[in-house]
């Protein structure tokens, strides 16, 4: 494929995922954040795979560019999913049969 082809995919990708993304509804975002990590997950294995192959330093250069930030991308994915799952867990409650106070004589 030609420059102007792998562009045009791209940008329509991007058009395409805005708007799948913005018609998502509140509930199944920390699915959807679960499902974008573990794609990241993939996007590493294959920066690992072409740091691997490298066959000059600007291929390993980028191939470790890659692996960083799609590590920290990953990572952040999962704090940010922790997180929000937090956020729907119910509160826990205190211990009504411990003493708020111990009894001075």
């Amino acid at each position: 494929m030609d420059g102007i082809s792998l562009l045009t995919i791209f940008v329509l990708s991007i058009f395409i995922g805005f708007e799948v993304i913005s018609k998502v509804s509140a509930i199944l975002h920390t699915p959807l954040m679960s499902g974008a990590n573990a794609i990241h997950g993939v996007v590493v294995v294959g920066a690992i795979t072409v740091a691997g192959q490298a066959r000059d330093n600007i291929q390993l250069i980028l191939g470790l560019i890659a692996i960083v930030l799609g590590a920290i991308n990953m990572v952040g994915g999962f704090a940010v999913t922790d997180r929000m799952l937090q956020m729907f867990s119910p509160a826990k409650k205190p211990k009504s049969s411990e003493p708020t106070q111990e009894a001075r004589p």
